[in-house]
């Protein structure tokens, strides 16, 4: 197993929708540099040339932090500036291919929602962890699929780290945590907080 992934717990910070790449980088920095453990740049609305901008640059903020950029949705961005890997949604893209554009050290995620089938489908095609969620109704995305933390229990058998995703807050993490989260998957709880760092920190301690 790669390292970032042997050593994979902790809070697994997701950008939000910024368009301006300046602003996205001023309001990443000090979170890296709080104890993110991976960053995946996500951007929903932002055209392709912006995206590439967004994520070459975040890609440096990353590698001068030391922490794993992981793309959203899309292989070929993710191998176009060197990152560590990419996330793939139900409907993102074939985890087999993406393992072959991107190699054998790149870390692959694969969305399971509310199903462990997903998840042991996704690691037999190269996975290289899972997420389920949503847990809690998110303000990042309609939920219409609820995990449970069954799932994280079921899902140790696969042997990959575990993401719990979906309406996380400080106060509702730790017995996801207890269940086997490795990391907490988080976007707005932090970046929209008064004091993101103090959120993100928040995070860092339902691992303590």
């Amino acid at each position: 197993m790669p390292h970032a992934l042997s050593a994979a717990r902790g809070v697994y910070l997701i950008t939000p929708d910024e368009a301006d790449t300046a602003r996205l980088l001023e309001r990443t920095r000090p979170l890296l540099a709080a104890g993110a453990i991976w960053l995946q740049y996500r951007n929903k609305v932002a055209d392709a040339a912006t995206r590439h901008e967004q994520a070459l640059a975040l890609q440096a903020l990353c590698a001068a932090a030391g922490v794993p950029l992981i793309v959203n949705d899309d292989a070929a961005l993710a191998s176009a500036i060197g990152a560590a890997g990419v996330h793939l949604g139900e409907d993102d893209g074939d985890i087999a291919a993406a393992r072959a554009l991107l190699g054998p050290g790149a870390i692959i995620g694969a969305s399971c929602y509310d199903q462990i089938e997903l998840a042991q489908r996704a690691v037999a095609a190269g996975a290289s962890y899972v997420a389920f969620g949503a847990f809690f109704p998110s303000r990042s995305k309609a939920t219409t699929r609820r995990a449970h933390p069954h799932l994280l229990r079921e899902a140790a058998a696969l042997g990959v780290p575990r993401v719990a995703i979906g309406g996380l807050t400080p106060d509702n993490s730790t017995p996801l945590v207890e269940a086997g989260a490795d990391l907490l998957a988080v976007i707005s709880s932090v970046f929209a907080a008064d004091d993101p760092v103090a959120a993100l920190r928040g995070y860092r301690a339902c691992f303590a």
